[in-house]
């Protein structure tokens, strides 16, 4: 069972990121460019660390993510949002700054934790563009990751800090974008009724 749950949410990653790569290139929406940065080195991160504490093919999902990751990131380069304002430069280094001690410790758990945490920070600029500029983004892909991380976590074959905090963690992330992105377009309707 849990082989097709990886399986199924390695789909999920799928059915998630191609279409926002298409909307990257059709500039429907406009990824930020620190954010995917970051969360490429993130991934890989977490990656090697579910292996080595035990993940197995609960960490499949990680891997077809990241190629995707990877796939935004250098989207966004030509197709990103460019609007980039100071406290976002400031978050970058600060999710920067945090790879560091990632790279002096040789604890995967520890390693996770720190990747996690970067990550976190390094969203932060992608909240603030959605909150300001929610047409830059679309549910999709976000709504994917919150079902594609809940399945992950089924999927896993050992359960500790090191496999199970990243999926928390993209949940309750994932889960905010969708959010905001949504009560743009259900608040929309109303503001122009308003008006």
């Amino acid at each position: 069972m849990k082989i097709e749950l990886a399986i199924i949410a390695s789909v999920l990653a799928v059915i998630g990121n191609v279409p926002y790569l298409r909307d990257i290139v059709r500039k429907r929406v406009q990824p930020h460019p620190y954010t995917w940065l970051v969360g490429s080195v993130v991934s890989c991160t977490v990656f090697f660390g579910q292996l080595a504490r035990g993940a197995g093919i609960g960490a499949l999902p990680t891997a077809a993510s990241e190629i995707f990751t990877l796939l935004i990131f250098f989207f966004s380069l030509q197709y990103g949002f460019k609007k980039i304002r100071r406290i976002d430069t400031v978050f970058l280094i600060i999710a920067l700054a945090g790879l560091i001690p990632w790279a002096l410790t040789h604890d995967p758990t520890l390693s996770v934790i720190i990747a996690v945490s970067i990550d976190l920070i390094s969203f932060i600029p992608t909240l603030r563009k959605t909150w300001s500029h929610p047409k830059t983004e679309t549910p999709l892909l976000y709504s994917m990751n919150v079902l594609r991380h809940i399945l992950m976590l089924f999927s896993l074959q050992a359960y500790n800090i090191a496999t199970a905090l990243h999926s928390v963690a993209m949940v309750l992330l994932n889960s905010t974008m969708t959010f905001l992105i949504l009560v743009h377009v259900v608040t929309k309707p109303k503001r122009l009724k308003s008006k």
